[in-house]
């Protein structure tokens, strides 16, 4: 039988099982979700044995479906929700503490703390990250601080960290390991030499005896009980830049969600930021030297579709968003930042708020549901701009996934506002091809990435075909609701 790549897809909210053949189809797949677990506001947990059990039950559940057996998948990869923090016993397997997700805030006085001492960017030129959250360290740092034993046991070599691709490696064979992509997500490892960081584990009082092998992102790592191979990791957003075939610098793409993570490639030399976006590593494939990228996070773009549905009741499901805004043939002046929470990249204004600026009298909701769209390609324009301004690589088509791209009015309008073609794939599951990717490389099932390159098939492209003065006023416009945004939280 014609052998196939399986990969593991745990997200934030679910975790998948895909079977891919060589063209980059999806034959088979299966999905479970697991719970969000919130103590108190802000808190975020996951639990480490729910996902655990959900990752064995898809992959028994695809493999069933199409009546496939584990060796018939030459090898499988995993690609992950990033950030997440798991921290457990090393003989029994047993978490100290659920998982602490990546939209966990818990550890913001932590933050505030570290940047009293060298301000916000204090280990931005080793890591690429601002102090932030979001990233692994200080979820570890307060796991051993405030969990009974947890310090004295990790420092024993009791305990193992990791991120969620670890724990699952390890659940799947037992050896503790990571790959450069969640690595670097850590805020504990040095990009110029793809290791743990001394300087970084004392100051953030990591004891290096918790710390997995850090890997590249194709490679056989070992064998799981059934005998599978496991051969590749990455991270989510990065498996998404595999999967759309984006190898060279300058290429680049955007996944549309509730939020937007945008990725350019930026070659083998990290590319520091000045312009509000984080610097991570795209990939290592083997013994390959590593890969770069650029990355700029937007943390509401779907979810204002979600707003207008459930908040305002002006749609009755999101899909009508586009019907509605479609209804009225400009914005008629009207623009929606939607910073709920605060604007990030390339902002960074914790103090943001949510405006609908430009508003008359001849306002409808035709126009407040084009300028809620317009909102996510305004977004997207301004972390594309950094992006340019950061490298020095002018973007010129922007590749792009994800639920919202399936809205044309969307795609057409954020073609115009870049002034470049705006591509959708024919293949939508790009994260976790991007991880069958990454273990297919490993074992020889695709020689190299001119194979990948030509899986890739364009379903549609969308072209500019605004004029510059339109788009400069339009973007003008935006730049002032912008500002109008600061200073209310």
């Amino acid at each position: 039988m014609t052998r196939f790549i399986g990969a593991i897809d745990q997200g934030t909210t679910s975790s998948r099982f895909i079977v891919f053949d060589r063209a980059g189809n999806a034959i088979a797949q299966a999905q479970r979700e697991h719970r969000q677990i919130f103590p108190q506001p802000g808190w975020v947990e996951h639990d480490p044995i729910e996902i655990r059990d959900n990752v064995r039950a898809v992959i028994d559940e695809a493999l069933r479906s199409a009546d496939l057996k584990p060796s018939d998948l030459a090898a499988i990869g995993i690609t992950n929700q990033r950030e997440t923090t798991v921290l457990w016993d090393r003989k029994t397997g047993v978490p100290v503490h659920n998982a602490l997700v990546w939209q966990d805030t818990r550890v913001d006085p932590l933050v505030a703390e570290f940047a009293r001492d060298g301000g916000q960017d204090r280990f931005r030129a080793t890591t690429g990250l601002p102090l932030a959250s979001y990233f692994s360290a200080l979820k570890l740092r307060w796991l051993l601080d405030n969990v009974s034993d947890a310090r004295v046991r990790a420092e024993a070599g009791d305990l193992q960290f990791g991120t969620i691709d670890t724990w699952v490696v390890w659940n799947l064979t037992g050896l503790h390991v990571t790959d450069v992509t969640n690595a670097s997500r850590t805020q504990l490892m040095n990009l110029a030499t793809l290791d743990w960081d001394p300087a970084l584990l004392s100051a953030f009082g990591i004891p290096q005896a918790v710390l997995p092998r850090i890997a590249s992102s194709s490679e056989v790592y070992g064998t799981a009980l059934d005998g599978l191979l496991v051969a590749g990791i990455l991270g989510d957003q990065q498996a998404a830049l595999m999967g759309q075939a984006c190898f060279e610098p300058g290429e680049a793409k955007n996944t549309y969600g509730t939020g937007c993570f945008l990725l350019m490639h930026t070659g083998t030399v990290p590319v520091p930021s000045n312009h509000g976006l984080i610097t991570t590593v795209a990939a290592r494939l083997g013994d390959a030297p590593a890969t770069y990228a650029l990355e700029g996070s937007i943390a509401i773009t779907g979810a204002l579709v979600q707003w207008l549905r459930d908040n305002l009741g002006i749609i009755k499901q999101s899909a009508d968003i586009e019907a509605l805004a479609a209804s009225v043939p400009d914005n008629g002046d009207v623009y929606f930042v939607p910073a709920f929470s605060g604007l990030y990249a390339p902002y960074w204004r914790a103090d943001a708020r949510g405006v609908l600026a430009g508003l008359t009298r001849f306002a409808s909701a035709g126009h407040i549901a084009r300028a809620a769209l317009e909102a996510t390609a305004y977004q997207t324009m301004d972390v594309v701009r950094a992006m340019e301004r950061d490298s020095g690589i002018p973007i010129k088509a922007l590749r792009v996934d994800g639920g919202m791209v399936l809205n044309g009015l969307l795609m057409q309008f954020q073609s115009d506002m870049l002034d470049v073609p705006v591509v959708r794939p024919a293949t939508v599951e790009t994260t976790a091809l991007g991880a069958a990717y990454a273990a297919g490389l490993a074992v020889g099932y695709w020689k190299g990435l001119d194979d990948l390159r030509a899986n890739w098939a364009v379903a549609r492209t969308w072209t500019p075909s605004m004029g510059a003065d339109r788009r400069a006023a339009l973007a003008g416009s935006w730049a002032k609701a912008v500002e109008r945004s600061f200073g209310w939280g």
